[in-house]
């Protein structure tokens, strides 16, 4: 995927990982599975590409309401076959030349390209199965299962890279997770986070700013905004030796004691964070509507399920809850 279209194609320099995903062909370096192309891109778009994986090209119309049915049926399927293949779209109203070229009469028309020629195609707005069948036949039932599996290994090692602290490593095996996944919200949140340790608060900002918004919605990314929300957050909440000198003078100061776990989260230092939220709900669990409790969870959310800090602190909170 190249860096213009590509928000976070720009970390640190240099995104080059290493990681393969054996035979299955890499997404289009245009930036994603789908796109439009015109009558003077269609060489690149679709002749150059289907020497690399087939191109499936879509000769549509806005006037035309089979186009419509069919249009979110073949891109449901091209996203699910994780590339295997790549749909291109072509407007016959704004450029009819090729489709002239080809012989099409009637729209939706489908015409699948490899090694540089059409092999294939469908005409009418066909259901689902029979779109995927035509897909299947073209990249293999099970290329894309196989590559799933591989993708979530490398994502499996880029988390053990960024927990051994080794942020460059991580975030270089995050991108090249992106050459064959470029809508994959794990991998986005990933290299978000090794920016993050890295103090690139400002490009992360940029990178969700820029987000589309399905993907915005997606658990991990929400995770990483709030992480970057606390960060943001912790700077404003004073200086954490002087809200201890505060907390030794006053125990009980639970506006003190909370901008601390706050500012302890930030700085990686967990379990003090959530000890510090714990003692809150002990000694006062209307503190700030329970807001200590409140935090607590939103603490586990970033942090994810199986991090011990998470772990450690549910049981500590099933033990105040159900005491």
């Amino acid at each position: 995927m190249s860096n213009a279209g590509n928000p976070y194609g720009g970390y640190g320099g240099q995104m080059t990982g290493q990681a393969s995903f054996g035979t299955a062909p890499q997404a289009p370096a245009a930036g994603g599975l789908i796109k439009d192309t015109t009558t003077q891109a269609f060489g690149r778009d679709v002749i150059e590409e289907s020497r690399r994986q087939p191109v499936l090209v879509d000769f549509w119309a806005p006037w035309c309401g089979p186009c419509r049915q069919l249009t979110p049926v073949i891109e449901k399927v091209v996203n699910e076959a994780q590339g295997k293949v790549k749909l291109v779209k072509m407007n016959i109203d704004d450029h009819p030349s090729i489709a002239g070229q080809l012989g099409i009469q009637s729209i939706p028309a489908v015409i699948a390209f490899a090694d540089g020629r059409p092999v294939d195609g469908f005409m009418g707005a066909l259901p689902e199965s029979q779109v995927r069948q035509f897909v299947e036949k073209l990249g293999g039932p099970q290329g894309g299962a196989d590559q799933a599996a591989e993708i979530a290994a490398v994502l499996e090692e880029a988390k053990g890279l960024y927990d051994a602290g080794d942020f460059d490593g991580a975030a270089q095996l995050y991108a090249a997770v992106m050459q064959a996944d470029p809508e994959n919200a794990a991998c986005v949140a990933g290299i978000a986070d090794c920016m993050i340790a890295l103090n690139q608060h400002e490009r992360v900002r940029q990178i969700l700013d820029g987000l589309p918004e399905d993907m915005a919605k997606a658990p991990e990314i929400q995770a990483v905004a709030t992480k970057l929300a606390q960060i943001e957050e912790a700077r404003k909440l004073g200086d954490p030796v002087a809200l201890e000198h505060q907390l030794a003078l006053n125990p009980d100061d639970h506006a003190a004691r909370l901008k601390l776990a706050k500012i302890r989260n930030v700085e990686g230092r967990r379990e003090e964070a959530a000890d510090h939220l714990l003692l809150i709900m002990k000694k006062d669990r209307e503190f700030e509507d329970d807001g200590a409790r409140r935090q607590l969870l939103e603490f586990f959310d970033v942090w994810g399920f199986k991090d011990p800090a998470t772990i450690q602190g549910r049981r500590k909170l099933s033990a105040i809850l159900f005491s």
